[in-house]
């Protein structure tokens, strides 16, 4: 098993930042991607970005490239997301989720999740 546990939600103002980050532990050496993923009210689970141990290979959805940016901190086994220039539409809660697929971009390609984080833009 590999819990996952995410922090650093908040509110923020539209063009603001915020860092997420999740926690790993347990059999985290099952794990070779890191996901975040984020829900809207109404709205399906989306892919945000991975991260892939194995070289750091990274991955975003166009909706968040060039503002977000995923990075690990190996001896913390800590993944977080920086996220920039925030807009309303990227409020949702936030999830972090792992996987041992090599490149996992849906949903059910990830065998673990977190609780989530809640993330608010205001306009």
């Amino acid at each position: 098993q590999v819990q996952l546990v995410e922090s650093g939600g908040g509110l923020v103002q539209a063009g603001g930042s915020l860092r997420l980050s999740c926690a790993a532990s347990g059999r985290t050496f099952s794990a070779s991607t890191i996901g975040w993923f984020r829900q809207a009210p109404g709205k399906e689970r989306e892919f945000v970005a991975r991260l892939r141990f194995g070289g750091g290979i990274t991955y975003y959805a166009d909706s968040v490239k060039g503002r977000f940016t995923i990075s690990r901190d190996n001896a913390k086994k800590v993944v977080s997301l920086q996220m920039n220039d925030l807009k309303p539409e990227d409020t949702a809660v936030y999830y972090c989720a792992a996987s041992n697929r090599p490149l996992p971009s849906r949903r059910n390609e990830y065998d673990y999740w977190g609780q989530g984080t809640q993330v608010t833009v205001s306009s």
